[in-house]
């Protein structure tokens, strides 16, 4: 994969960081902890704009009429949609700047950079498994992924940091 350095030029794409299977699942009880954490700030973000366009519908344009009886409520609801989105988007941001990629809150499915056979490859584990087990291409998807092979017995990969 590569992305684009300036007009007609293409340079190698570079993750933030590259990740053994080892330092991915010392990772996991962090991110056990902080996934659903992660969730109950989406589901409430949803909750706070559902309420937000309830409001806009009902008042229309006298929404941000200084007399407006809703106005309080809006004026709070909007704080918290600045708050709550600003903590969500900062704590996704310093996992993607650590080579954590969040693809799925809800089902709790987070990749990480890694090296297969001298490619830049994703690291695939979802809330529920014990361990990272799994890894897929950068260009596939959790369809796609499959077993990490096992250092200990047969195999035709090699899975590291290094390459």
């Amino acid at each position: 994969m590569a992305d684009a350095k300036g007009p007609g030029e293409i340079r190698p794409f570079r993750p933030p960081r590259i990740w053994s299977v080892e330092e991915a699942n010392e990772r996991l009880d962090h991110l056990r902890e902080l996934l659903p954490e992660l969730r109950a700030w989406a589901v409430r973000l949803g909750k706070v704009h559902e309420e937000i366009e309830r409001l806009r519908r009902f008042w229309g344009r006298e929404i941000d009429a200084a007399d407006n009886p809703d106005r309080e409520l809006r004026v709070r609801l909007d704080g918290e949609w600045k708050r709550l989105g600003g903590r969500l988007e900062r704590e996704v941001l310093e996992l993607r700047r650590l080579g954590i990629e969040v693809k799925d809150l809800a089902g709790g499915l987070v990749d990480f950079y890694a090296r297969l056979d001298g490619e830049i490859v994703f690291l695939c584990w979802q809330r529920d498994e014990a361990e990272v087990g799994h890894w897929h291409p950068l260009t596939g998807s959790y369809r796609t992924r499959r077993p990490i092979p096992d250092p200990r017995g047969r195999r035709t990969h090699h899975l590291s940091r290094e390459n």
